[in-house]
């Protein structure tokens, strides 16, 4: 059985919302199911939504968890989006937060360093 997974954070200026995870995410979205969502295929059946609802704006987290953490970290940069918060943790585990312009938070997360 396949299942498609869409995780969704709600944003306040929706414009300004598109340019930022276009930076963070690296492209536009591949679909917009209507005039207030945009939506990007991280993986195959894995889908990031944005969508315009002010009043639940800045109250998200997701975290994407990668096995090509370095170089899409790298990449992110290179765009000149800038982490909030780089965490490590004892088991070695590697953790990149970003947060958009509402305060949603967009996590990155990778094995350990080899």
């Amino acid at each position: 059985m396949a299942l498609d997974l869409f995780a969704e954070l709600s944003v306040s200026d929706y414009p300004a919302a598109l340019a930022w995870y276009e930076q963070l995410l690296g492209g536009p979205p591949v679909m917009y199911p209507n005039d207030i969502e945009a939506v990007w295929e991280l993986a195959e059946h894995q889908y990031l939504v944005v969508e315009h609802r002010p009043d639940h704006a800045g109250h998200g987290q997701v975290t994407i968890f990668s096995e090509d953490f370095d170089e899409r970290i790298e990449a992110i940069t290179g765009r000149g989006v800038e982490p909030a918060l780089r965490e490590t943790y004892e088991n070695g585990v590697r953790k990149v937060v970003y947060r958009d312009l509402d305060g949603n938070e967009i996590g990155f997360g990778g094995g350990p360093a080899e």
